[in-house]
């Protein structure tokens, strides 16, 4: 018996995350015998807090810990309670010995270092969402579990159908799942959704890469999905119920043994809001997902670990329709499912150096069909993208340092199948074909190598890295990114002033990527043909962290980045499908500020706020205009992004009400999206989507009117003991049932509403 109850944000929260280490501990009495005694392992800057029991040997492992400053606590009753700050930056497990000594009641042996509030060992901007912030989350409709809780970070924006813009990025969000990058558009539209009750903990990063992350990094979300390696029989459950006739179930069976572990889990969801319907009556819009996956780990020996896991995921939902679509007749339907199944092995070959192999497989599909009533064109897509991957990186923790090297390997094949015939040939712009077909495969190719090395001073903390990356799909390229980073910190003054600069070399979206580049869209309206390149980019940010009277930190910084090829997309209509565009190049400049209260008293929670401006400088390469706004292929004029949201706030507060129930409220705002108005035609508009949905444009200004949610939540263990745990929570979202547009008849984001006020009960069970 190694560690008896380790709290499943430690044991999840890093699993198969690339930052994380492993703490070693060994208590001792005052004659050096090994004593049995209890832990805690608390970690507010990475939202960690864990409880732990050492064996009769006096041993406890931890494994999987997050990069970052922990206060320890050692306690045993009739002896003194051991607390220090610790520090785990690398790989290597920390070998750590206590030893406890005889005591009177309440005394203690305090080690006092680096406030664990703040981590100078991190030279960009990470936040991190833990166990508590995962079980007491917010409800969200199907497909955006994940997603809505992102989309609390200061810096990112979830705009049309739950796609994801961090920093005013377009098609650069990287998942990295149990070690493994995912670069591909994870929005409900595109994919099938990362299971938000899989999810034990993740880091979203947005500035200070290591080296190792790389193809997309407008931002990057990681995300640990092992669950609590214990032995014995454990298992979850959980059922939600809310608006729009939408309900949802999850159940996950494990069993654990000495040296393994096995994990089964389902899930399925249904509702009648699926995506964000371009008008208030949400016509044809019900969607449907389910999902099972199974989970196999072994420790081959003391130092060796293998892990397998397989996953499969569908999705069947409509297409929400317009007013003039509705009365037409019009349904179109879409599915996507994913097939994935991954492998890692785990070797530490001293106490310093660890080597860590990863591989996976996957097969991802999507499929848009129409009746023949469908208006303004009757259209059809199957597209599909298989992808092997594989990695291997060796880490240690040589004194001062924190060192790792690596290389990964991409291999993709991707298929597209597009048509269309037009209904109403006076909608689109003159010489477009009443019909149009497509369909071509292409193979692609992409390797990596990195070196990365973090320095620890006694005030200061430098981290450099270096990343080769080649990429061929429909062009070749290849480039050299450097990574650098510092910080300097005063334990005296509580505070960490830092900066960054990040050299991005992005790949392009995957998702309609043949056609988009292809001479046969020069019959759409394209008057010319570019094939879309990668965006190369120079990302700058400076910052500070303060502890706030040692119960909360203020985190501020500004950020500059420019891009060439800068990424965006072009949106068929309101079907979901969009096409990747590439303009010549962008600028993004913005303010990022949050206060956070981990824990203050029965206190707890955030205000945030950002600024941010983001232009573009055309010509545009790519997309799929259909004869419309085709000067966007040649002008050179500057132009607002579509993701320019100059300003968003977000406030959450949490009062711990007794031992088993909590409640909560929250605000957000955001001060509207740009909207290409110029040629609108006002009465076409009306007809399309009501007198409402115009009122909330400004059409003068060119920009959706600003939004705003009130919130509120509450919470109940309504039974608990020992491991066996009934809780309850309700919500209550948008409270005052706010018309919230998030994008207006725009070419690039099309139209669509958030939802209105809606109500949500979710009961859960573990064991």
């Amino acid at each position: 018996m190694r560690v008896l109850a380790i709290a499943a944000v430690l044991a999840l929260c890093a699993s198969a995350q690339r930052g994380s280490g492993e703490l070693r501990l060994k208590v001792l009495d005052p004659s050096g015998l090994p004593l049995e005694a209890v832990g805690t392992l608390y970690g507010p800057a990475v939202h960690v807090r864990a409880t732990f029991r050492t064996d009769a040997s006096g041993a406890a492992i931890v494994r999987n810990v997050p990069f970052g400053t922990y206060r320890l606590q050692v306690a045993r009753e009739g002896f003194a309670t051991d607390s220090r700050t610790v520090e785990i930056q690398s790989a290597a497990p920390l070998q750590l010995e206590v030893a406890l000594g005889v005591a009177p009641v309440n005394s203690a042996v305090v080690v006092e270092d680096i406030d664990p509030l703040i981590d100078p060992s991190r030279t960009g901007t990470t936040y991190f969402i833990g166990d508590a912030d995962l079980r007491d989350r917010r409800a969200a409709l199907p497909g955006r579990g994940v997603l809505s809780m992102i989309d609390e970070q200061p810096g990112w924006l979830l705009e049309a159908n739950g796609v994801l813009h961090p920093r005013g990025a377009e098609y650069g969000v990287q998942y990295v799942i149990d070690g493994i990058p995912m670069t591909e558009n994870r929005s409900p539209s595109f994919s099938p959704e990362i299971e938000v009750e899989d999810v034990q903990a993740m880091n979203v990063m947005t500035s200070g890469y290591p080296a190792e992350f790389g193809r997309k990094l407008g931002g990057v979300i990681e995300v640990a999905t092992a669950p609590d390696r214990r032995d014995g029989s454990h298992g979850k459950f959980s059922a939600l119920a809310q608006s729009f006739g939408t309900k949802s179930g999850y159940v996950r069976i494990q069993q654990g043994w000495k040296k393994s572990f096995v994990a089964l889990s389902g899930e399925a969801a249904r509702t009648d809001r699926y995506l964000d319907p371009p008008v208030e009556e949400n016509f044809a819009n019900s969607g449907t997902t389910a999902g099972a996956g199974l989970r196999f780990e072994r420790d081959l020996a003391a130092g060796d670990r293998i892990r397998f896991s397989i996953q499969n995921t569908a999705v069947r939902f409509e297409v929400p329709n317009e007013r003039i679509q509705r009365a037409a007749g019009q349904r179109q339907d879409r599915t996507s499912g994913e097939t994935e199944g991954t492998v890692a092995y785990t070797r530490v070959l001293s106490p310093a150096w660890v080597l860590d192999a990863r591989g996976m497989g996957r097969d991802e599909s999507a499929r848009l069909w129409s009746n023949a009533l469908s208006t303004p064109i009757v259209a059809g897509q199957d597209r599909g993208f298989r992808e092997g991957y594989g990695n291997a990186s060796i880490s240690g923790n040589p004194g001062r340092n924190s060192f790792k090297a690596g290389v990964e390997a991409s291999f993709t094949s991707l298929s597209e199948a597009f048509h269309f015939d037009i209904a109403a040939p006076s909608y689109f712009g003159p010489g477009i074909p009443a019909a149009f077909g497509f369909n071509q495969r292409a193979e692609g190719r992409e390797q990596a190598a990195y070196i990365q090395d973090a320095i620890h001073g006694a005030s200061w903390n430098i981290s450099a890295g270096l990343r080769w990356d080649r990429y061929k799909l429909l062009v070749s390229e290849q480039a050299w990114s450097p990574r650098l980073g510092a910080t300097w910190h005063s334990t005296r003054l509580g505070l960490i002033v830092r900066g960054s600069y990040d050299r991005a070399f992005q790949t392009p979206a995957f998702e309609n990527i043949l056609l988009a580049s292809s001479p046969q869209a020069l019959l759409l309206g394209n008057s010319a043909f570019v094939p879309i390149r990668p965006s190369r980019g120079d990302f700058v940010e400076g910052g500070f962290v303060k502890s706030l009277f040692g119960r909360a930190r203020l985190d501020a910084k500004y950020f500059v980045r420019r891009m060439d090829n800068f990424a965006d997309d072009s949106l068929l209509l309101n079907t979901g499908i969009t096409f990747p565009t590439a303009f010549d190049h962008g600028t993004i400049r913005g303010t990022e500020i949050k206060i956070e209260a981990p824990r203050w008293g029965p206190v707890s929670g955030f205000v945030s706020y950002t600024n941010m401006i983001g232009r573009a400088w055309l010509p545009a390469a790519g997309g799929l205009f259909l004869g419309g706004d085709t000067a966007l292929l040649h002008s050179h004029e500057r132009i607002p992004i579509t993701q320019d949201q100059r300003n968003m706030a977000r406030a959450w507060l949490r009062s711990q009400l007794g031992r088993r129930a909590w409640a909560a409220a929250g605000e957000s705002y955001s001060s509207g999206l740009p909207v290409d108005a110029g040629d609108l035609d006002i009465l076409k508009a009306r007809q399309q989507y009501g007198d409402r949905i115009l009122s909330r444009v400004n059409l003068q200004r060119g920009r959706v009117r600003p939004s705003s949610s009130l919130d509120f939540s509450a919470g109940i263990d309504l039974w608990r003991r020992d491991e066996y745990v009934l809780r309850l929570q309700g919500d209550v979202l948008n409270a005052t049932n706010a018309l919230n547009v998030i994008n207006f008849a725009g070419l690039f984001s099309g139209t669509a509403l958030a939802a209105p006020r809606r109500v949500a009960f979710r009961v859960g069970f573990e064991f």
